[in-house]
């Protein structure tokens, strides 16, 4: 079979990995030279914390399981189980905590409520203030800005890939086959568009009707730590923004402990990892309504040097890099993505949102599995 994929991100090449996998042969078409978007803009994080329940749970798990496979055969991935820590200062913050290690699934996750001492032991660098942690046993990362490079890499190697960038797929012509900007018709027997947050032009053609919409986001990252943040870190501002914490608990955080003006604004949370050379990539903000400044704003920035600051008990190494980016998510965020058969033989796939890097392996296993690959 001859698998035509389009998009180069981390959703698109997990797609071409699960062909290559199962003997196809691939041709891979991206717009840009390399993927430019969400992809590369994100933390690189393998969050499991912080996902919902049933179907969501299941394929971030499943996309844990398999991230650490490819890991083990692909080192540049930079995959790393270091788990996470979300950090509490307060009773109403703990009980929200506590109240996640009573779930049903929570050994699933890893979790397990730390006091202030035991959250240092794990990661020594934490020396601020806070009372305790959540940590999150499962959750993992890998380098988002060398995680495509290494992997297309590695399905060259298989001599059964075929990788075209700078082609922006314009049409779907006839039946299994795509036309680009460059004149060229490719044929194939199964075609996968992997779009991302490119939700115009050739993908609005294909679904006017896509239950899918854009949201953006500011990042920042910054000189090496120099030292090891062993873990990844968020604050409880991350509670309210994801389904796994929802109940009583953190019904009282929300009443009785407002955000910060500026993180209510933004919509904020602080989330940190650390990369491979030791910099820390620190978001973020979410911004839904359409159409998106073109510029960042500092006050979020502000408000994250402040938390992070407070929690590692010293100054915040010089910051590096600001950027926004823009992701794709489904507008019923309880679905973990929208796959929709737009022709005979062409296939949609988009709107994972800010599960994308975690929870991409399982979805393109998925594909793969439906389409009878």
């Amino acid at each position: 079979m001859r698998v035509i994929v389009v998009g180069a991100g981390v959703l698109g090449t997990l797609h071409a990995w699960h062909a290559i996998e199962r003997g196809h042969e691939v041709l891979h078409l991206e717009r840009e030279a390399e993927a430019r978007g969400a992809s590369v803009r994100n933390f690189g994080q393998i969050w499991i914390s912080g996902r919902a329940g049933g179907e969501e749970l299941a394929t971030a798990l499943r996309a844990r399981e398999l991230w650490e496979g490819i890991g083990a055969r692909v080192p540049a991935l930079g995959f790393r189980a270091i788990g996470s820590l979300t950090v509490v200062r307060n009773d109403t913050e703990r009980a929200v905590a506590e109240a996640a290690t009573r779930r049903p699934d929570a050994a699933a996750r890893g979790y397990r409520l730390l006091d202030a001492e035991e959250a240092r032991a794990l990661n020594p660098a934490l020396r601020g203030e806070f009372t305790g942690a959540l940590w999150c046993e499962r959750d993992a990362a890998v380098e988002p800005r060398t995680a495509q490079r290494a992997l297309k890499e590695e399905l060259l190697a298989s001599g059964r890939y075929t990788y075209l960038g700078g082609r922006e797929v314009r049409e779907v012509s006839g039946e299994r086959a795509v036309r680009d900007d460059h004149g060229d018709t490719h044929h194939g027997d199964a075609v996968v568009l992997c779009t991302g947050a490119w939700l115009g032009g050739l993908v609005r053609e294909l679904a006017p009707d896509l239950p899918v919409r854009r949201v953006r986001l500011q990042m920042m990252q910054t000189d090496p730590l120099g030292e090891p943040l062993t873990t990844s870190v968020a604050d409880a501002d991350s509670f309210r923004y994801y389904p796994a914490y929802r109940g009583d608990a953190l019904d009282a955080l929300n009443d009785g402990q407002a955000q910060t003006p500026t993180a209510a604004a933004h919509k904020m949370q602080l989330l940190m990892v650390q990369r491979a050379d030791g910099q820390l990539t620190i978001g973020d903000t979410h911004e839904y309504a359409t159409p998106f400044a073109f510029d960042t704003v500092e006050e979020p920035y502000a408000h994250l040097t402040g938390v992070v600051e407070t929690l590692l008990g010293r100054p915040l190494p010089r910051i590096r890099r600001r950027w926004a980016g823009v992701y794709a998510q489904c507008t019923d965020t309880a679905r973990v993505v929208h796959r929709q058969q737009v022709r005979d033989g062409v296939w949609l796939v988009t709107g994972p949102g800010g599960r994308g890097m975690t929870c991409s392996p399982a979805i393109a296993e998925r594909t793969a599995d439906d389409l009878g690959w």
